[in-house]
Parts: structure tokens; sequence; C-alpha cells
């Protein structure tokens, strides 16, 4: 039986490590729950995004202060791919097969420009931990944990309260009946997808802070991610988060407990039982 140190710190990482899967299934939960796109392609503008940071770091820019350039690109690479969908009215098992295309695409750009070998970018944030008892907590953890929070929160937010999240989820309930009414749902849907493109930089941001960098690692994400999105519903920008904190977590012990080597079956056990509880959801 481990220490009740190790298994602190194992909850404590599985926390963090948590956050960073509810980040990385925002943007895909809102692309797949309200623009019924399947945008595997999502994993790919992370990696992206964090390789841009690692760049341009490498340059003598702050991670932080590189999302002033990221956010607005993919943002605008969000509309133009979401055009291309609707232009050629795409379904929604298509645009899992299209943007896998995408994805394949963008993994030979990342090793053409930066090779295959493993990255890591240096910064001073790398070196910020503080020890509250027993256990550590890294700065740029818990600047994820942060960051994912916040941004779920805040998608949550205006999804509710907003005049534009009303609209949104009107779309996305019936979209002719939310046009009759005068909701312009095709700049909605632009808007909603370039946000969730841009949701993938600052993912991107938080992966190189704290994570080796790999082209290869990208479909290593793509499991885990996906079982977040659907435990927590989708189009539900604070599920993947609390999914992902508990399959964090659950992953965190059980790699203390038994080996490494059973954490992924913490995470689709879980998805295999919400399936079968509640398989209306899906």
């Amino acid at each position: 039986m481990p220490s009740y140190t190790l298994l602190g710190q194992s909850a404590l990482s599985g926390v963090f490590i948590g956050a960073l899967y509810g980040l990385l299934g925002l943007g895909l939960t809102l692309c797949w729950g309200m623009l019924r796109q399947i945008n595997l392609a999502h994993f790919a503008l992370v990696f992206l995004g964090a390789y841009l940071t690692y760049q341009l770091a490498a340059a003598g820019m702050d991670p932080f202060a590189t999302l002033a350039l990221t956010v607005p690109v993919f943002f605008l690479f969000g509309v133009a791919l979401h055009w291309l969908l609707a232009r050629f009215k795409v379904t929604p098992l298509n645009t899992l097969l299209i943007t896998f295309g995408f994805t394949v695409m963008i993994e030979s750009l990342i090793q053409w420009v930066w090779s295959a070998d493993f990255r890591r970018m240096e910064s001073h944030y790398a070196d910020v931990k503080w020890k509250i008892g027993e256990l550590f907590v890294p700065l740029p953890e818990l600047v994820t944990l942060g960051i994912a929070c916040g941004l779920a929160l805040a998608a949550w937010a205006v999804l509710r309260f907003t005049d534009f999240g009303r609209a949104m989820r009107a779309t996305a309930e019936d979209a002719p009946i939310a046009a009759a009414f005068g909701v312009n749902d095709k700049v909605l849907s632009l808007v909603l997808s370039g946000l969730c493109a841009a949701f993938a930089a600052v993912a991107g941001m938080c992966l190189a802070l704290s994570h080796t960098l790999a082209p290869s690692q990208i479909y290593a994400w793509v499991g885990v991610v996906f079982a977040v999105v659907m435990i927590g519903g989708l189009g539900n920008p604070v599920g993947p988060l609390l999914a992902g904190l508990v399959i964090g977590v659950s992953e965190g012990l059980t790699m203390a407990v038994a080996a490494p080597a059973w954490a992924p079956l913490v995470s689709f056990s879980l998805l295999i039982a919400a399936l079968l509880a509640r398989p209306e959801k899906f």
C-alpha cells in the first residue's frame, strides 16, 4: 500500500491533468454538441498551438504573450473550417473523416517544421513550485487548472445568460425555427467555430508549459479526451472539466496503487458505464 503522501500527490497530479483534459475537451464539446461537427482536427490544432508557443518562447516571447498571436490566427482558421464544412453541407459522420484528414496534414506540417523529435519548452515558469505540507504544487499545472476553470465557467455563463448564448442554443436545437425568429445562425456558427479553435490555441499553450511535445502524441490524447467529452455531455462547457477531474484523479490513484499500465482502463471503463447508464444522452 503506497504512503498517504504518495496518494495525496497522485490525486493532486490527477486534478492537474484532469483540468488539461477538460481544457482540451472544451472546444470539442461545443463544436460537437452545438455545431454537430466531430472535429478531430481540434487535437492537431492544440499541438500546433503548443509548437507555436514553443517556437515563439524560444525566440524570447513570454509563453502567455504568444496567445496574442496564436488566438486570432486560430480563430480565423476555425471560421474558415466551418465555412468549408457548411458550404458543402458535410454530414456529422463525414466531418469526422474530413477533420481526420486535416489532423494528418497538420501532423505532417509539424514534423516537417519541427521534426519528429521530442521538444520541451524552457521557461522560468517551469521552475516555480510551492510546497504545501508534503505536497508539491507546480505553477504551470496550477495555471492550467485556473485557465480551464475560468474558460469553462465563462463559456457556460455566456451560453446561459447572454443573447448570443441563447441564440446559439436555439440554433443548436432547431436552426430553421431560430432563423424564422431572426437569428442569424450562419454568423453565430462561424463565431462559435472560431472560438472553439481559439480554445485549442489556449490549450496548446498550457500543454507546452508542462509537457514534452512530439507530433505522434496527438493521437495519444484522442481517446481520453473523447471519453471526457462524452461523459461530461455534448455542448456542456463545464461537463468535460468535471469529467476530466474525475478521470484524472482516478488515473492518478490507479497509477499509485496498481501500475501506470492500468490508468487507461479507468477512463474507458467510466465511458462504458456512462453509455450503459444513460444511452439516450449520446
